[in-house]
């Protein structure tokens, strides 16, 4: 309403009191509107969301009287119309082009099968409704930034799914809610649900919920706000995928079912105008509930990844939960950890659930099926020591600066520089160190370096040198230090290349490294997410440009110039073998991955043998069970714990 945009700073800075346990208690909810977040089209090429918000926002504007005007009093809405602009772009451009002035309706048209990638995914082929927790893409920090500004009520998360379908909204399979969240979430949901219940009704739309949809990854659009105090609900819509599909429901028409989205965006309005004290009051309570697990503090950190630390500590704060420093060392579970390299996150602070579903390893499930993934310790992803407490820890101070640690340049030579390959960003230093044309070498047996100031230092396998003896020095020392800003990369001066013991810098164990020249393969049949995956990967980590390409230009062009070719998990039954092992066998670099392996086993390119598991034919099972079973095979989610051979190169 105009008088709630006119005071928004001063409500939204109310409302955020919510969430503030010190503050909340003395917040009157009566008075106060609840803040709704409308979320369309995450997956672009699920197009009748953020069509829906075209009209959703028509409506807002134009309707006139007294429900309108009592509904833009007592709430505060927030419309995020495309979540994913760079999906729905392709997607758009595609059933545009193809669109015929008398629809088509079969589902063999070509309007109905994109081309690779498909509008799914955002620019780098990532799907963001797998984001909310990492927040990697800007699209995700952006808007998670805004949510927690604002710290909503309830998010709607709109959706489509196959054409033979109908509508499904939330609560999904109640089995498959996340333990953490709690039960007066599900109930408020429930409770939600019955007014989109009336809304479908009256319309005449077929629906349905507590089926096929779970509520456990805490990525997801959906499913983040239930962690966050907040409502989360799933919307699917079955999609015309086009302008008009047949289905076995009948014509599935794009009108249709921008009016189904439309019509539950303005029943949650209804629901939460209706609902706001009951809302307000559970986002207070939410956050006034302490944490009662026995951990009461995580400690993380230590690592000599400078630049990995960095980044977990940054999803922990765009997540507004609150990292220390340690005030003292000590040690956790057999690991020490040091004061000024370590840090501490205590769970005696309003986003304790998060912090718990971030840290935890769980491994008992009520129910072992997942819709989606199902472990994300974010310690082990990192892979950096933690420990639990479980006494509440002396803190040092709060981690309020979120600059990139950098690097530094020790000492200066006239024989050697010599840096690690621990850092996370040390490939991008090496790759920029050969684009402007230094030879680099690197250890593959450690040794012990003598420092510029007469101090020693050991290297280990993977360090790698950079050599004035062949090598110009001129501009070196300037670009190490840009480097060592950049990447957080440590340069360390040799003052010899005698070294006390190990390897001397002049030895043959030191091997040359190449600049590599890297060919991605892209296109039908290569899984689109691997792919970018690797593209995002060299592109925006190591700054390295990756052309790509399709199999079948592979097939049919020379690639003799390339020295690394990357296969993404696909399948590559249509690319030529005997190209590949010419390549290969002229010393070029093959990278598979995932199911690619497969190829690359069946084709004599590794020893690596793919183990085979045998079905399980021990007992037959009911019909009505084998989708069930089918689920069961599929691992949601895996860290695995391995052992890693440094001195092999992979290593």
């Amino acid at each position: 309403s105009p008088k709630n945009i006119q005071n928004r700073e001063t409500l939204k800075a109310q409302h955020r009191q919510l969430s503030d346990p010190a503050k909340s208690g003395n917040l009157d909810v009566k008075g106060m509107p609840a803040v709704l977040w409308l979320g369309y089209t995450v997956h672009g090429n699920e197009p009748s969301g953020n069509n829906a918000a075209l009209l959703t926002a028509y409506h807002l504007a134009a309707a006139q009287g007294p429900a309108i005007d009592s509904l833009l009093d007592e709430t505060i809405l927030l419309l995020d119309p495309t979540i994913n602009p760079d999906g729905s772009n392709r997607f758009t451009s595609w059933v545009n082009t193809h669109r015929s002035q008398h629809l088509v309706t079969d589902p063999l048209s070509r309007e109905f099968s994109e081309p690779w990638p498909g509008g799914r995914t955002n620019h780098y082929w990532f799907d963001l409704n797998r984001d909310y927790l990492y927040q990697q893409h800007p699209e995700s920090q952006a808007r998670m930034k805004k949510f927690h500004e604002w710290k909503p009520n309830v998010l709607t998360d709109h959706h489509e799914m196959g054409t033979g379908a109908t509508f499904f909204f939330q609560p999904g399979i109640l089995s498959r809610v996340h333990p953490l969240t709690p039960k007066r979430n599900v109930e408020l949901t429930a409770q939600i649900g019955n007014y989109h219940a009336a809304a479908l009704d009256q319309i005449g739309s077929l629906y349905y919920t507590q089926e096929s949809f779970d509520d456990f990854y805490y990525g997801k659009g959906s499913t983040y706000p239930d962690v966050n105090g907040c409502i989360g609900i799933l919307f699917e819509q079955a999609s015309s995928r086009g302008h008009a599909q047949d289905g076995p429901n009948g014509v599935v028409t794009f009108p249709f079912t921008i009016r189904n989205q439309f019509t539950v965006s303005l029943s949650t309005m209804k629901a939460v105008k209706a609902m706001r004290q009951e809302l307000l009051e559970f986002q207070r309570n939410f956050y006034r509930e302490t944490s009662t697990d026995p951990v009461k503090t995580y400690v993380v950190g230590g690592s000599r990844d400078k630049a990995r630390q960095w980044e977990l500590l940054n999803i922990l704060r765009r997540n507004e939960i609150d990292t220390y420093q340690l005030s003292a060392d000590l040690t956790l579970e057999g690991k020490s950890f040091k004061k000024g390299e370590a840090y501490a996150v205590p769970m005696t602070q309003p986003q304790h659930r998060l912090i718990k579903s971030m840290f935890e390893k769980r491994t008992s499930f009520e129910d072992s099926l997942f819709y989606d993934i199902s472990s994300w310790t974010m310690p082990l992803c990192f892979n950096l020591p933690y420990a639990e407490s479980r006494a509440a820890l002396a803190l040092g101070e709060k981690v309020t600066d979120a600059s990139f640690p950098k690097g530094k340049v020790v000492g200066k030579s006239t024989v050697a520089y010599a840096f690690d390959w621990d850092g996370y960003f040390a490939p991008r230093s090496a790759y920029e160190l050969m684009r402007r044309g230094y030879k680099l070498k690197v250890a593959t047996e450690p040794f012990t370096g003598v420092l510029a100031d007469g101090s020693q230092r050991p290297f280990s396998y993977g360090a790698v040198e950079v050599s004035l003896g062949i090598n110009a020095s001129g501009g070196l020392e300037a670009l190490l230090q840009t480097l060592a800003d950049a990447d957080g990369t440590d340069f360390y001066a040799l003052k010899t290349g005698l070294t006390p013991s190990g390897i001397d810098l002049g030895s043959n164990q030191f091997a040359g490294l190449r600049q590599p020249r890297p060919l991605l393969l892209t296109g039908p049949g290569v899984e689109a997410s691997d792919a970018g995956e690797i593209w995002h990967l060299l592109d925006t980590r190591v700054s390295l440009p990756i052309p790509m390409t399709d199999i079948q230009t592979v097939n049919t062009a020379s690639i003799d110039k390339y020295n690394l070719l990357i296969l993404p998990a696909g399948r590559y039954d249509q690319l030529n073998e005997d190209k590949i092992k010419r390549w290969v066998q002229a010393g070029g670099t093959l990278v598979a991955l995932g199911s690619a392996l497969n190829w690359v086993s069946e084709k004599g390119l590794t020893a690596a043998k793919i183990k085979r598991i045998p079905a399980d034919t021990a007992s037959s099972k009911p019909y009505v069970l084998a989708e069930r079973y089918r689920g069961a095979q599929q691992i949601g989610g895996a860290i695995f714990q391995a052992t890693l051979d440094v001195t092999h190169p992979l290593g």
